[in-house]
């Protein structure tokens, strides 16, 4: 079964980068569509970017710009290059997986391989 590992978190200042790893074991299937969410407390999981087996991305407005998601598939490991960081990203952050050739909705729901999660915290 695929776990997924992330790391990379930690604690920076408003305006400042971090950048999140997620390293892949275990996949049985040749094509996955994976990405990130995050959770604040008290806030609704949401989607933040997302990328499929050919490359393509895609963003959450609300980061669009700022981060940039990518896959190192030698290494089985994904990305996520944060810059340019506010308060508001303040949250945890998990890689999430599914095995489908193209990504779909960002809906938690549709992605059944989860991380432990990565705690990112922006300071003002």
């Amino acid at each position: 079964q695929l776990q997924l590992v992330e790391s990379g978190g930690g604690s920076v200042q408003s305006g400042g980068s971090l950048r999140l790893s997620c390293g892949a074991s275990g996949h049985t299937y040749s094509s996955y569509c994976m990405g990130w969410f995050r959770q604040a407390p008290g806030k609704e999981r949401e989607g933040v970017a997302f990328i499929d087996s050919s490359g393509s991305t895609t963003y959450a407005d609300s980061v669009k710009g700022r981060f940039t998601i990518s896959q190192d598939n030698a290494k089985n490991t994904l990305y996520l290059q944060m810059n340019s960081l506010k308060p508001e990203d303040t949250a945890m952050y998990y890689c999430a997986a599914t095995p489908r050739t193209w990504c779909p909705a960002p809906y938690g729901g549709l992605f059944g391989y989860w991380g432990q999660g990565t705690q990112v915290t922006v300071s003002s």
